[in-house]
């Protein structure tokens, strides 16, 4: 019998701030719609990432992964930059 396993999850998402050492604040939209109105409504979820090298900077577009837990709120890790802010 051969186990599956799970691939973590990944967003892409803007980076909010990068004021803490080796961590970046990053932003991820979705688009939920409203149960009774039924308008579209842009909800935004922060993330708590790891940047190891410093590397980013407010604005950027960057993808993320789910990892293991590094500290008290770090549970996502940079997997890379797609687009540097100019």
């Amino acid at each position: 019998m051969e186990e599956t396993r799970n691939f973590r999850k990944e967003k892409t998402g803007i980076v909010l701030s990068n004021k803490m050492n080796k961590t970046i604040i990053v932003a991820v939209k979705r688009k939920v719609k409203h149960p009774m109105y039924e308008k579209f409504i842009n909800k935004t979820s922060k993330f708590y990432a790891h940047d190891e090298s410093n590397s980013c900077s407010i604005g950027d577009t960057v993808r993320i992964s789910e990892t293991r837990p590094i500290s008290k709120t770090k549970r996502w890790r940079l997997v890379e930059v797609i687009e540097k802010v100019k």
